[in-house]
């Protein structure tokens, strides 16, 4: 049964459509969704842009400079991406705004002609203002502390780095990381940015906060992003209408709120009742609470409008996300894991890199569909890395990008008929399976050596206590000894 949701969007242009609901279509039994911790909010559906289409779920491959690092926009299209992922702040950087305005659009730019999104650059600006990375998306960092040894807080920097973005109300001042210069982006200027890059979907600009930041300044950043989405609607309205004949572009608000469910909630609340065209979900995100941050936020976001998580791409995250209501994901994942020689394949990921691969003349996987598997070997993309030929990076990426394409493409196809929780559970049974034997094998490796060094300590603690009783008997025996010759001599003078 096919499901048309309300349209009410800024353009006609755009849109979204709902197709399935995971809940309809796959019937979860009680234990499974007493195991996710609620409801599954996940669907399939239609993205409609001015530059096509867009299938969801659907993984979002990230261009971030107007390009896949080291692939061709038409490979991409062939290896079956639907949309791209550009970067403003990277964009705005170099070559500048206008260069792709000029050029007709990010998409004219780079030789795509189908969807593109770009990020408004806020995980840029805060990222260089911290220097913490990784940790602003998936790390946990309880108790974390920083290189004197204090708590982490709200001002602090990565050890080695220097501040290079200071946030204020209006916006944020930053340091381009290329030349040094100071720049200043406000909800404005992303807009305007944007606007001149051309992409079918923006989002809004927003503080991102980590993982480290405290609750106070968590929900300080919050109420900034909030009057930040109200400027960005103000601006983006009238570029709108002042842009006469250009493609019209989508406007998402970004949901921040890091792991409580109180901030996560106010703000798909605030935000929701806006003239979004739709939503991403990004900011601090633990891994062991994604699906339920991301199940919050579905359940107080409009349900016709989709719904963008930032920055995921492992597998285990991707299906979390899904099932929990996401609609597009994007990464820089498999190309970064791909230029340092790792590979996908349904039995886990593996460096092709390692000497064992030499030889090898089979594909990176059998039944690999994509253009590196259908042409090339184990080996001689070993030989490319080993020779650091450039070529080594496209072929591993182009596999890689298919792989997560493909995933996702599949888990869409599982909902619509009704076998998402089978081709869930035997994806991930399989691509974890290596890593979950290895990880049974240390913990049996150390439940062996805790229970030797508990029978050593036993063993030791029995020779003690034997050794312990030897010296009290042995005692014993002198006293008895020396109490027997006391009482001989004491009646020895009698016998006399």
């Amino acid at each position: 049964m096919k499901l048309v949701a309300n349209t009410e969007f800024s353009d006609p242009s755009f849109s979204f459509e709902l197709t399935n609901r995971l809940a309809d279509t796959c019937s979860p039994d009680a234990a499974r969704v007493e195991a996710n911790g609620g409801q599954f909010r996940g669907r399939t559906g239609v993205i409609k842009t001015p530059h096509g289409d867009i299938k969801t779920p659907a993984f979002t491959p990230v261009g971030t400079k107007a390009t896949v690092k080291a692939v061709l926009p038409e490979a991409m299209k062939e290896l079956g991406a639907q949309a791209l992922l550009s970067n403003a702040y990277h964009l705005y950087l170099q070559p500048g705004p206008g260069v792709l305005d000029a050029a007709g659009g990010l998409g004219a730019f780079m030789n795509w002609d189908g969807p593109t999104f770009t990020d408004s650059g806020g995980f840029q600006v805060m990222s260089l203002g911290s220097g913490f990375k990784k940790v602003i998306d998936m790390g946990t960092v309880a108790e974390a502390t920083g290189a004197d040894g204090r708590p982490l807080g709200d001002d602090d920097v990565a050890a080695g780095k220097e501040r290079m973005a200071h946030v204020d109300d209006d916006g944020v001042n930053f340091k381009s990381h290329i030349n040094g210069d100071i720049h200043r982006f406000t909800p404005e200027v992303s807009m305007q940015v944007q606007h001149q890059i051309g992409a079918d979907v923006m989002f809004a600009f927003d503080e991102l906060t980590t993982l480290y930041n405290s609750r106070a300044y968590q929900k300080e950043a919050l109420e900034r992003t909030r009057l930040w989405a109200l400027r960005c609607i103000a601006e983006h309205q009238r570029l709108t209408t002042e842009r006469v004949g250009k493609p019209y572009q989508a406007l998402f608000g970004v949901i921040q709120g890091a792991q409580y469910e109180d901030l996560r909630r106010k703000a798909c609340q605030d935000l929701g009742d806006m003239p979004f065209d739709g939503f991403g979900i990004g900011g601090a995100l633990e891994k062991e609470n994604l699906g339920t941050i991301v199940r919050w936020c579905a359940e107080e976001l409009p349900e016709n409008k989709p719904r963008h998580l930032l920055g995921i791409s492992e597998p285990d995250d991707i299906f979390v996300g899904i099932e929990n209501g996401v609609d597009t994901f994007d990464c820089v994942s498999p190309t970064r894991v791909a230029r340092n020689a790792a590979v996908y394949t349904p039995d886990g990921r593996f460096n092709i890199n390692n000497a064992r691969y030499k030889t090898d003349f089979t594909p990176i996987f059998e039944g690999c569909d994509c253009y590196t598997c259908k042409h090339y070997t184990k080996a001689y993309i070993h030989h490319l890395f080993k020779a650091d030929e450039r070529l080594s990076a496209t072929l591993a990426s182009i596999h890689n990008e298919r792989f997560i394409v493909k995933m996702v493409d599949d888990a869409r196809i599982a909902i619509d008929n009704g076998t998402y929780f089978e081709y869930r559970d035997e994806f991930l049974g399989r691509y974890y399976a290596k890593k979950q034997a290895q990880l049974k094998a240390q913990e049996e490796a150390a439940a062996a050596k805790a229970a030797k060094e508990a029978e050593r300590i036993a063993a030791a603690q029995a020779r003690w206590e034997a050794n312990m009783k030897a010296k009290a008997e042995a005692e014993a025996r002198r006293a008895a000894a020396r109490a027997a010759e006391e009482t001989s001599a004491a009646e020895e003078p009698e016998q006399q």
